[in-house]
Order: C-alpha cells, then structure tokens, then sequence
C-alpha cells in the first residue's frame, strides 16, 4: 500500500460515524450512507423524516442577483436529494399506510409525482389514456401507486378529523400552517376532478394477468447512472421488487371498494360495486395468506365494510334466513314493514346481537318521518322505543328519556305492549338474579309511577309480575299504592311536568323550518309557510336552505312579487321541483311545478310562462328517461309544445337557455329534421344559437344523398364550427412603441363557446347526428400541417380541405374535442365500427399500437359477428390494414405482419418478405403458418428455413403448402372459400390477444 493511501485510509477511519444532528442529510448525500442509516434498528432521523426533509431541500425556490425569487433549480445536488426521497421510500417497499400516516398530502404528492418522472411517465399524459398492459411493469406500478394514493386520499378527505389543540400562536407556523392547507385543499381538487380517470385505470389494472415489479434502491440507483451505463436493466421484466399479480389486485380491488362506498352517499346504486370488490379482497386474502409481504389490509375494517355493504346492497340469491339483522332491519324499514322491524328487535332483547347505538339510530330515524306528519308511525316509535327500553333494562342502563315523553299518557294498549315485550325478553326457565332484578325494579317503577289503579292491577296480576317479585315485595308494593291518597293531591298544587311544558317560539319556528325543508308536498309546504308567517312576519323563508337554487333570471321577478307569504311560497316550489327533476324524481317535480303555476296564474302571465317552459323542459327529460331510452317516439302533442316554444316571441319573458338547447336536441334526435330545415322562422336563427346550429346539422343531412357541388349547407357549418374553435390573440404596446403578442383567448366571434358547443352535443343521440358531427372535427384535426398520421371518419368528404388563416384555429382544443367526442359517442353506441375505427386511429396517431389494435379488431368484430362473417371491405379498408401491419411491426410481431399482408387488394410481397426475415419476433411464429393462404408466402419461408438450416420450421411450412385446399389448380370458388376461412381464424385469434 503506498504512503498516499495509507493516509487517505487513516482519514476516513477517523471520521465520526455518527453525523452532527443539523446537518444529517448533507452527511448522508456527501458520504453516500443512506443504506447503512436505513439498516440501524432504530434510525434516528427515522425514514419518513428523511424524506420530507430531501424534499423539503429539493424544493426550496432560489434568489437571483436581483433578489429575486426563482424556482428550485434543475441541479445535481437537488437531483440527488430527490433520489434519495425515492430511494427511502423504496426501503419501505412504497407502503402506503406508512408514507400517508407520517406524509402530509403536498410532500407524498411531490414524492409520487417524482417517482412518475422517473418512471419514464410522459408529463401531461392522461394515465387512461395509456395501456398498462404494454408498458414496462415498474412504470405500469408507478401509476398504479399513483392512483391509488389518489382515491385512498379522496376517500380520507371525506372522513371527519379530531382538530389538534392549538399550542401558543406563533405567528410564523400559523402562516407554515395555513399555506400547508390551501396546498392540499388545491391538490384535493385536483384529485377529485382526475377521480373518474383514476377508477378507470384501477378497474384496467385488474385485467393484468401479470405479475408487477415496483422500484427498488438498486433499481434507483441504475436509473441515475448514465444511459450508457444502464445496459436496458431497469427496462427488462423483471427488474425490481416483484409484486404478485394476486398481491396487487388485493390492493386495488380493495382501494375501489372504499372509493365506490364513499361514492355511494350520493349514488346508491355505486354500493353493489364496493360490494363485489370487497368481497372479492376477502377472496383474494384467502388465496395469498394474510401474512403477505406486499398487501396489507385492515382486515377488521375490511369485515366491517363488508357487513355495511351487506346491509345497503342484500345479495339477490340470499333468503331471508341468511342475511343478518341489520339487513333484514334495513329492508324492512324501505319496504316500511315496521311490525317486523318490532319482531326483531324483541328476539334481539334475548340475543343481543343488534349494538344499542344502531337501534337508538332506527328509532331516530322513525321519529324523523312522524314529524313529517305521518301520524300512523306514533304508536310505532313507542313500540320500537319499548323494545329499547326493555333492552337498556336488562343491561343495567337507565330510563331513556324518549320512553318517559311517549308513556305520558298510559292506555291499555300501551301497557298491554309492554308486558308482551317484557315477558318474550325474559327466560322464565333460568333467568339470571341480575335479569331478574332489573326487570323487576322496572315493573315496580312502571306500577309506581301510574295514576290509574286499573293499569296497576294489569300488572302486578301479570304472570311475569307474580314469578318476578316475592310476595312480601308485592303486598310491600300494594300497600304503598293504598296510601296514595286522592285527598293529597287536592290539597297540593301538582308539579307541572317537564314534558307538559310548551315549546317557546323559536323552537316551534325551527322544527316547521325542518319540515319545510324536508317536504316536497306542495301543499303542505303552504300550510308550514302560512303557520310560519303566523308566528314572525320579519323572516324571509325562503332563505332557510342554502340549497334552494332558482336560476338567476327568474330569481329577480320571483323576490319581486309584493306579497311575503306569496314570493316565498313561490320561490321554494321553483326551487324545490328543479332539484327534484335533476334528481330525476319527475313525479315530485311535476306535482311541484303544477302547484306554483296555478298560483301564479292568478296574478303574474310572465311567470305563468316561465312555469310552462319549466314544465316543457320537464316533459322532456321524463320522455327521455323513460320510454324514450327504448326507441318510442314521443307523443305528438309534446313536439308540437317543443316547435311552439321555438317560435315563442313573448316580449320580456325571462328564459334559460339551457331549455333552448333541449328543446333543439330533442327535434334532432327525434329526426324532426323537416321542420328545422324549412319551419323555422328567420328570427329565430338570428337570435338562437342552438336553432342556428340545428338548422345546419338538419340541413347537412338532408343534402347527403346529392352530389357534393349542391352542399352549400355543409361548408356553412364548417365555417361555423371554424369560428367557435378560433382564437383571438390580444396584443399590447410596450414603451418602445413595439406591439407584442401577450395571450390568446377564446374567439368571441363565434355563435357559442366551445364549452357550450360541447355541452349542446352530449346532449345529442342520434347516430348520423354524431357521426356528422364527430367527422367535422376529425376534418378539422387533419386540416394541421404537421399531422402525419390522419384521422379517418365517414362523410369526412363533406367538409372543405382548407382553411385560410390556419394560425386563428385552437388545434390543441379541437385534439381534445375529438377525444371527448369519440368516448361520448361509444358510450352510446359502443358497437358502432366507424366510431370504433376513429377511436384507433387517434390511439395509432398517438403511438399506442396496442390499443390501436384492440379497436381496430373490435370495429371488425361487431360487423361480422366476431369474424364469423367476411369483414365488410369499407370497414377493413387498405388504409386500415397498412395500419394494423404498422401496429404490429412496431410490436415485433413480425409473422402477423406477414400474414396482414395477404389481406391488402394486391399483396404486398416486399413488406412480408422483410418481416419474415426477423429473426427477434415476439409473436407465435410458425404456429401462424397455418393461417397463410399465399402459395409465394409459404414458398419463400421454406425457402428461408432451409438457408437458416431450421429443419422443423421447414416442414412446418412444406406442410401448409401441403394442404390441398390451396393446390393453384382448384376452382376460384375453393381457393376464396380458404382464404375466408384462414382470415377468420386468425382474426378471432388476434382478437384473444388484444382483447
């Protein structure tokens, strides 16, 4: 050993091993001692700190020369902090319960985003817009984390939390505190509008039938090293943690399932997808263990979300035997079968097995529908408020104050009830000295507090009374009931009961408040506002609930009616049957809406009309939502309603624009192209933009048969549809007299926004409508220059081929209308192959050949039956083949490539012959041969076999060559009839890979 390393050794034994407590993590990044820190039992800073103070590092904004402050710079050392964030939770194994019990949301954002970033996850890129199945596991894992972490967050968001005590206020971590909130309250939002697209990619991640690898410190480490460097080992299938294909779907089928719970608050129906997918986790645990490295439950929580899901979502095929008692309580409470309800909880007073704080809630609940005024539920909350008292009595617990309220006023009945109930919870066979002293002390109460000796002798002559009490207690009991004397109580003044006191006003006010609220009888919302001005004539009730919502030009006109009681009654009907109808509660909506127009029919024709449009509108989406969802057309008068509010010009009545748009969509898609081609009037095309728009698309479709020099009507829509996609650029003039261009905006020449455009299409069902529509944006997308790959679509030959200021037309904007176009019109019809075939096409223009292909595939399978009939040639054009074989040629599945090729109208030798010649396919290779019918094909890979000396390959081929169907000499008829019969099993077996 030389001089020089002997010292340089010396050195670094004499450092401290242990770094200074205020600089630990420039210690770690200069030393390069993570994994040794990360190995102690008991590190000190502990993992998660070291993360959140890298990050913090990374991320701290820099100051110029000027003083001023500039983002983190893009520099080695903050690089490597970075890395060293990831690499520690790497070390966790990307727990995340770990990383979101210690990482507040900004910091675990910031940490998921990084590891995204370096999972090669193209910035801006939607993750449903990817094909998981294509990409290298440990990035398909990346956005599995992400997405993940994302509903996990939605779904914690929405649970309750305990506020910290504040500590003394310091005004620095109030401000620390403050701008940590609004951080994650923007990141929240966020999450929220992308949560859709995050349930997406989860239910596509359960289609892997793959096993998953996450990042790990080595695999980090790779990845900072130079390219050069790397050799493609982070890029290979099996670099990194393995995460199990079962272990994976665990935790997403599990994250869904609380995602869907959380969901189904607003939307019941979402209920039977938590169901499926938690029971599904259960089956999952049972196949890998509970004792997985990977795949962590809450298996107590997961129990108890299950037993939920139970009770709101009863499995179909379960009897009434199977199911437990929450869900029998729960369907006999919809189904408002209250006397079963009484049945199980009397045998629940023998089993206990229904918690006291649930039938406390069933009761609050019935007590809330009898003051809604349902009288008949009265005696019903006594007898379920019986069945608890007995309940508590026997657990040693007090009196409920509701049991004293309801047993006031003692009948018969009432007593009756209650021994029934006492007796049927109590085994008189071997009943517990406990049991038995409670009940006992309780009848004894009941028999103490009664006025009436008739009810006492009910029951101390009870069976129950006589084998609970000894003889001495009863006769001790009688004669303290003896010495009652009626002449006490006329000599003193009674004690008013605590019950017996009246409510003030202003509790009697908030109750009808509560019952105004909750009513959407119109009738007996009048009789609780007239009762309310009654009381106060200072209040403005229709100001109770902040959601009552009457769109803003009616508004005005309503609060200006003169009378109080009119004006609130008025708005609260408005109000109350809107929400109805968004609701899709038509009945309440329509019984609502007839109320306030023949009170407005009295004194107002402006708002008489307004009530007339609303119920138009409202006819409509119950049309829509019902029998018209089947294909029946709608009655005629209601067309008739709809031309006549079209041609309404009714000076200064207020009108929403959105029923314009419906009433427009309703006659398109009810094909009542006649009218807006030649009926309606000219003002109306002027002043509406939607019959504007109407007129043209109705107009377009009635010029399709003719020769394209008579479709004037088709390039006014192009021009107009140009316009709503344009943008205007603002310019300023700085002080050099120089004029720059500082921003572009939405054009304002156009008829409507784009917003508004797209608003008014998703609102359309008829197919040539969409298909119209949707091949105008696609002619508007391929107009750019700098599209390589264009897009195809039918009728796409109607549109002019230019546009003559291409710098004016927001091509970005028309790239996502095209998108959201193609996803809304195959939601309605998921079967339609043009659509699908465009839907391809963008996947192929955006180089997601997989997905490319599975549409390509599907649009040919829903027009032959799954490839049991020939592909119609307008559906498997050669445009659409060449696609396919460039799909699959950048797959490196070479031997597909060959046999596309035979698909083309004239074969396409020189392609298929240089596909054969790779040797690196990723496809089945000669188990294809039997699916090529060209003789020249077959010929050229023997030919190609015999060079590379591959014998069983040879034959292979000399065998399909063999085949007698494909002999040169047979008729036309044979040769086509093999042909067809090749191309459908080879289709239906591309269709298996892809699908």
């Amino acid at each position: 050993m030389s001089a020089e390393a002997a010292d340089r050794e010396a050195a670094t034994s004499s450092r401290p091993c242990t770094p200074p407590q205020t600089c630990w993590f420039e210690f770690l990044l200069e030393e390069s001692l993570l994994e040794k820190h990360l190995r102690k039992p008991c590190p000190d800073p502990a993992p998660v700190q070291l993360i959140v103070q890298f990050l913090e590092q990374a991320s701290k904004p820099s100051v110029n020369e000027q003083n001023q402050v500039q983002p983190p710079p893009d520099n080695k050392r903050n690089r490597i902090l970075k890395l060293l964030a990831l690499k520690v939770a790497a070390h966790l194994k990307w727990d995340l319960d770990i990383l979101e019990k210690s990482l507040s949301v900004p910091v675990l954002n910031m940490l998921l985003n990084e590891l995204l970033c370096i999972s090669k996850v193209p910035p801006g890129t939607k993750h449903i817009d990817m094909d998981l199945a294509t990409l290298p596991p440990t990035t398909a894992m990346a956005i599995l984390l992400y997405n993940r972490w994302a509903v996990r967050t939605i779904v914690q968001s929405s649970f309750p939390i305990k506020q910290a005590k504040p500590g003394p206020p310091q005004l620095s971590v109030m401000n620390q505190m403050q701008q940590e909130k609004e951080l994650t309250e923007n990141i929240l939002k966020v999450l929220k509008e992308q949560a859709s697209d995050s349930i997406l990619v989860l239910e596509a991640a359960l289609k892997l039938n793959k096993d998953l690898y996450v990042h790990t410190m080595r695999t980090l480490d790779l990845l900072a090293m130079e390219p050069g460097m790397v050799n493609g080992e982070t890029e290979s299938f099996t670099a990194g943690l393995k995460i199990k294909t079962e272990e994976m779907q665990c935790q997403v089928c599990y994250d869904l399932g609380a995602a869907y719970f959380q969901q189904g608050s607003t939307n019941s129906a979402v209920y039977e997808n938590a169901r499926e997918k938690f029971f599904r986790t259960k089956e999952l645990i049972a196949e890998i263990g509970s004792l997985s490295l990977h795949c962590t439950i809450d298996e107590k929580r997961l129990a108890g979300y299950c037993q939920a899901c139970d009770v709101l979502v009863p499995s179909s095929d379960s009897t009434s035997q199977q199911l437990t008692p929450y869900s029998q309580v729960h369907i006999c409470l919809r189904s408002g079968n209250y006397q079963e309800v009484i049945k199980i909880f009397i045998e629940d007073n023998l089993t206990f097995s229904l918690p006291v704080q649930f039938r406390q809630s069933v009761l609050r609940e019935l007590f809330q529908k009898a003051q809604q005024g349902n009288e008949a539920l009265d005696e019903i909350c006594f007898k379920v408020c019986a069945c608890n008292t007995v309940r508590d009595i026997l657990e040693g617990r007090t009196i409920s104050v509701q049991f004293n309220q309801l047993f006031l006023r003692p009948n018969k009945e009432k007593i009756d009830f209650l021994l029934e109930v006492c007796s049927r919870s109590v085994t008189l066979e071997k009943p517990s000295e406990s049991l038995k002293g409670n009940m006992a002390a309780f009848l004894k109460n009941v028999c103490l507090g009664l006025e009436d000796l008739q009810y006492v002798f009910m029951i101390s002559s009870h069976e129950l009374f006589i084998t609970l009490l000894k003889d001495e207690e009863r006769k001790l009991l009688v004669d303290q009931m003896r010495k009652r004397s009626p002449r006490v109580n006329l000599c003193i003044k009674p004690v008013t009961s605590f019950y017996d006191i009246p409510a003030s006003a202003s509790v009697n006010i908030g109750q009808l408040e509560h019952q105004l609220i909750l009513s959407v009888d119109p009738w007996r919302i009048r009789q609780i506002l007239i009762e309310l001005h009654g009381m106060t004539s200072e209040r403005q009730f229709w100001t109770v609930s902040n959601k009552w919502e009457v769109p803003s030009v009616y508004s005005g006109v309503i609060l200006g009616i003169k009378d109080n009681l009119t004006r609130d009654l008025v708005y609260i009907l408005m109000a109350k049957s809107l929400h109805c109808s968004t609701v899709k509660d038509f009945s309440h909506a329509k019984q609502l809406f007839a109320a306030c127009l023949e009170l407005v029919t009295e004194f107002s024709p402006k708002l008489r009309q307004v009530m007339l449009n609303e119920m138009l509108l409202l006819d409509i989406h119950t049309h829509e939502a019902g029998t018209g969802q089947s294909g029946e057309r709608p009655p005629s008068d209601l067309i008739s309603r709809v031309r006549g509010y079209l041609e309404m010009r009714l000076p200064d009545i207020p009108l929403r624009q959105v029923i314009a748009e419906e009433c427009v969509a309703f006659m398109l898609n009810w094909r009542e192209n006649e009218y807006l081609t030649l009926q309606v009037p000219a003002f109306l095309l002027q002043s509406n933009p939607y019959v504007k728009l109407g007129q043209l698309l109705a107009a377009t479709i009635k010029e399709l048969p003719g020769p394209k020099e008579s479709r004037r009507t088709a390039k006014d829509l192009w021009e107009v549809v140009v316009q709503i996609c344009s943008v205007s650029s603002q310019h300023k003039r700085g002080n050099d007299g120089r004029v720059s261009l500082i921003k572009q905006r939405e054009s304002t020449l156009g008829i409507m926004y784009r917003s508004e455009l797209l608003s008014f299409i998703k609102k359309l069902r008829e197919p040539l409508v969409l298909t119209i529509i949707l091949s105008l944006f696609v002619k508007l997308h391929n107009v750019r220059e700098d599209i390589v790959n264009d897009i195809t679509a039918e009728h796409i030959s109607i549109w002019p081929s230019s546009i003559p200021n291409l710098q004016s037309v927001d091509f970005e904007a028309v790239a996502i209308t095209v998108k959201e176009l193609v996803r809304y019109t195959l939601s309605i019809n998921p079967n339609n192959h043009s659509w699908l075939i465009i839907q391809a096409d963008i996947y192929f223009a955006t180089n997601q050949y997989s997905a490319a292909l599975h549409y390509y595939l599907q649009a040919g399978a829903v027009c032959s039956d799954f490839f049991n009939k020939a592909v119609p040639p307008d559906v498997y054009t050669d445009q659409v083949i060449k696609r396919m074989i460039k799909c699959c040629s950048l797959l490196n599945c070479h031997t597909q490539v060959a046999i596309l090729c035979q698909f083309l109208r004239e074969i396409d030798y020189k392609t298929a012959f240089k596909s054969l010649q790779e040797q690196n396919s990723h496809d089945a290779m000669d188990s294809y041969y039997d699916y090529i019918w060209d003789v020249t094909i077959l010929e050229y890979l023997t030919y190609l076999h015999h060079k590379r000396g591959e014998t069983d390959k040879r034959q292979i081929a000399i065998k399909a060559i063999g085949q007698t169907e494909l002999n040169a000499s047979n008729p036309e008829e044979v040769l086509q009839l093999a042909a067809q019969r090749r191309k459908k099993k080879f289709l239906q077996a591309m269709a298996k890979l892809y699908f």
